[in-house]
């Protein structure tokens, strides 16, 4: 630092705007700051920014706090400290953030919904037993207590929290730690993936596309041009661009094989080329170089139509994103590294791209398959961009992050957050855009996930549903996430969803079982209580709930089928189908207390002893009743069709035997006083097991009833918030589409191109209708893709950096 006209070193806290500092290889930029007079300086930003390469900085160019210097060294004036720089604006972000999760509502709107059933029961049992019945005060309280005990879903904390402690060390297993544990639980719901691009679905490392190498002399092949650049490039020290060419040998001793280098002149800003002087083993000299294309074609002097034709080859890589890269070839007939040699030759021109990962396509291919829409955010170019989504298959309907500040014309034909849902992605944003991006996505009820591994990402990761910081993320962007991959790439992000939706489908069998027996347990004794003074033992609830809740813990590694689509909490399905259970065994329960205690009906039908006027022994008839239907529920909510068809895990299973092996023993031998309990013998144990069973196959019919009910609505609700390209009034023109709509798909990237078997048994003429009205809403959008561009980023530029709009128009 420069103070007093003294340079030393000082701690990057104290600079304040105004200091001069001194920047050199090596060194990360303490604070943001504009560069002084001197040659250019490449600077190392991607993790700000997301950029691929380094870039070029040149005098009165900004640099940011956080990046690193590669090539150069320069003064600069500091002009923002703190949480005024890049970095600090995305901190400021992160620290903003603080969301309610959706398992939290969830539990918080059970737990109520459950609270008030048992004030419901509490109250009516205290209006009617005092006032009306005028009962004693202890057995009120004792009928008080079993609502209670036996209403409360006690359990449910712990086994919720078990069944994600469990998955989360299932996803640790993947490769992905979980830091977040309902982050499980909201991955399970995930419909929309916004993906960062440099190091995430790319390798963030340069390759050369071979199949496009163009191959300007005559006698040459395109391996010969790769082997001349690899010639024209380090083999030790290297940059980008040289490891990328001489990775493209089979070997990169080839790069030097069989020659004696001479004299190596490496990449200046003046010249922007490379250059190899090199005797071969005949004894020859000749000279390679690489470089700017524009340099490499003045250095050749072509003639005009070999420019013409390389100009278009540039434009053409430019176009899909690609960088060119000329080289030539020359003789040295002098044998002097220092003589001009012969004319130099054009061979050929190279494009340059950060390669997808191998598994990048598939990956995006299997989220499409899961219902999750993958959208690409990036901070390259809007060409770059493109060019990745085109060669992943995700589309290439993306946008400049101008679209997402500017007004009036430029974007007016489609509001922004409707552009947002159908955009396949955004290019050139900032960590602003990001944050921007998620967060209307949320607005427009998405749960959406966010990867990431740079700063520019952490806002974005710590706003969204899921933060998934990939692996080799920057500290930042593993603060910020809510789960932190261990392997390269998305592939695990597939895993780790399925693995979640058979977590949360766990889960919500939990809940939806807990609402029952809620439900059962309140309107079932109440009644029995009320209409018969009959007091159960709230001991007797004890045992049931402490039995019901150790068999209930084995659901933690239950055996289920995750959703194919993304899954969430219907509250809504959730408490009908609680409802409509657990009042349909309360009732059989009622039923079987009359039928026990008033009538002679098991006793004629199955010769077992009348339980009339004898209350110590309907205790321990109704405590089993009460117990096998109660756990047997279970079987019934963790299917999703009918339970005798899904095989539920060893481990549930045999918790359930072996708890009702215990309450049938209780049932049939104990003699409780304390608890007003003696047992019934194994006649009447063997008739309420049957009973039971009976009772237990309706509950399958109903299930599957109410989710057949509730699935038009969810359907419609599905068609509505969550498809954004048809409609149900679409459906209808299935056939006359389907070819079309499998055409579609396969430019898109969504399956294979074939000639025959259009529709098959996997996949239906609706879905392939939805896929030709996708299609045909991109092409109503597609117009928006270039419009105005340069405006726009005028205007987003404008708005970054707070200028005065209107006093702009004035000026102008």
């Amino acid at each position: 630092v420069l103070r007093d006209g003294k340079w030393s070193e000082e701690d990057a806290a104290i600079l304040v705007p105004g200091d001069i500092i001194s920047i050199k290889l090596g060194d990360i930029i303490p604070a943001d700051a504009r560069l002084l007079e001197g040659d250019p300086l490449s600077v190392d930003q991607s993790a700000l920014t997301g950029e691929s390469l380094p870039v070029t900085k040149c005098a009165t160019q900004e640099v940011f706090s956080g990046s690193t210097v590669k090539k150069g060294e320069i003064e600069a004036v500091v002009y923002a400290t703190g949480v005024h720089t890049f970095f600090g604006k995305a901190a400021h972000l992160v620290d903003s953030t603080n969301q309610v999760g959706h398992f939290q509502k969830v539990l918080t709107a059970i737990g109520n919904f459950c609270i008030c059933s048992i004030a419901v029961g509490i109250v009516v049992e205290l209006v009617v037993m005092y006032p009306i019945q005028h009962r004693k005060y202890r057995d009120g309280i004792d009928n008080l207590l079993v609502l209670l005990i036996g209403g409360i879903p006690i359990a449910m904390p712990t086994v919720l929290s078990v069944t994600m402690a469990i998955g989360s060390h299932r996803l640790s297993q993947q490769g992905a730690i979980t830091k977040r544990m309902t982050a499980i639980e909201e991955m399970a719901g995930m419909d929309v993936l916004c993906s960062d691009k440099t190091g995430t679905l790319t390798l963030n490392k340069l390759s050369v596309d071979k199949n496009l190498v163009e191959v300007f002399a005559r006698g040459i092949d395109k391996d010969h041009v790769i082997l001349l650049a690899a010639r024209a490039s380090r083999i030790e020290n290297q940059d980008a661009i040289d490891a990328a060419i001489v990775g493209m040998l089979s070997d990169p001793k080839e790069a030097r094989a069989d020659i004696n280098e001479v004299h190596f002149l490496p990449f200046n800003p003046v010249e922007k080329r490379t250059a190899l002087t090199y005797v071969d083993s005949d004894g020859n000299w000749h000279r390679a170089s690489k470089g700017a294309p524009e340099q490499i074609l003045n250095l050749c002097n072509c003639r005009e139509n070999v420019r013409r034709k390389a100009n278009e080859v540039i434009d053409r890589f430019a176009e899909r994103g690609l960088r060119s890269l000329g080289v030539a070839y020359q003789e040295v007939p002098e044998k002097s590294k220092d003589s001009l040699g012969a004319p130099w030759q054009f061979i050929g021109l190279l494009p340059l791209f950060d390669p997808p990962r191998h598994d990048s396509a598939e990956t995006i291919r299997r989220a499409l398959s899961l219902g999750v829409n993958v959208k690409m955010i990036t901070g390259d170019q809007l060409a770059i961009g493109k060019e990745t989504g085109r060669r992943l298959g995700m589309g290439t309907n993306m946008y400049p992050s101008s679209a997402l500040l500017g007004e009036g014309s430029s974007i007016s034909d489609v509001p922004i957050d409707e552009l947002i849902e159908k955009a396949d992605g955004f290019a050139g944003v900032f960590p602003e855009h990001k944050y921007e991006i998620v967060r209307r996505l949320q607005e427009r009820k998405h749960i959406c996930g966010m990867t990431g591994d740079g700063v520019n990402d952490a806002p974005a990761l710590k706003r969204a549903d899921i933060g998934i910081a990939v692996a080799d993320a920057t500290d930042a962007a593993r603060s910020a996430a809510d789960i932190v991959l261990t392997e390269p790439g998305l592939s695990v992000i597939i895993s780790a969803v399925l693995t979640s939706r058979a977590i949360f489908q766990r889960m919500k069998n939990y809940t939806i079982y807990a609402v029952s027996i809620t439900i059962r347990i309140v309107f079932g004794f109440m009644f029995i209580a009320l209409i018969w003074k009959f007091d159960f033992a709230p001991f007797m609830v004890l045992i049931i709930a402490i039995l019901n809740d150790g068999t209930i813990m084995t659901i933690s590694k239950d055996r289920v089928k995750p959703s194919p689509l993304p899954d969430s909490w219907k509250l809504k399905e959730i408490f009908v189908t609680g409802i409509v259970l657990g009042s349909y065994m309360a009732l059989m329960t009622v039923i079987f207390f009359w039928a026990a205690n008033d009538t002679d009906f098991f006793s004629d039908k199955f010769g077992v002893r009348s339980l009339r006027n004898n209350p110590t022994e309907m205790m321990a008839a109704l405590y089993l009743q009460v117990s096998i239907i109660s756990q047997a529920l279970i079987f019934v909510t963790r299917s999703r069709n009918w339970s005798f068809f899904e095989r539920p895990g060893l481990l549930l299973l045999g918790a359930f035997f072996i708890a009702q092996i215990i309450a049938t023993l209780i049932a049939v031998y104990a003699h409780w006083e304390f608890a007003r309990i003696k047992g019934i013998g194994w006649g009447w144990a063997g008739v309420i097991w049957l009973y039971s069973l009976v009772t237990y196959i309706p509950l399958d019919l109903l299930k599957v009833a109410i989710r057949y009910i509730l699935s038009g609505k969810a359907w419609d609700n599905l068609l509505e918030n969550k498809t954004a390209f048809t409609t149900k009034k679409d459906y209808g023109r299935e056939e006359r589409e389907a070819k079309w709509a499998s055409a579609q798909r396969s430019l898109h990237g969504l399956q294979a191109s074939t000639s025959n078997n259009i529709v098959n048994e996997n996949r239906s003429y609706r879905e392939l209708s939805e896929i030709a009205e996708q299609a045909m809403r991109r092409a109503e959008v597609a117009r928006l893709m270039e419009k105005n561009t340069l405006k726009g980023r005028v205007e987003s530029v404008v708005r970054l950096k707070g200028y005065d709009t209107e006093l702009n128009k004035d000026m102008r």
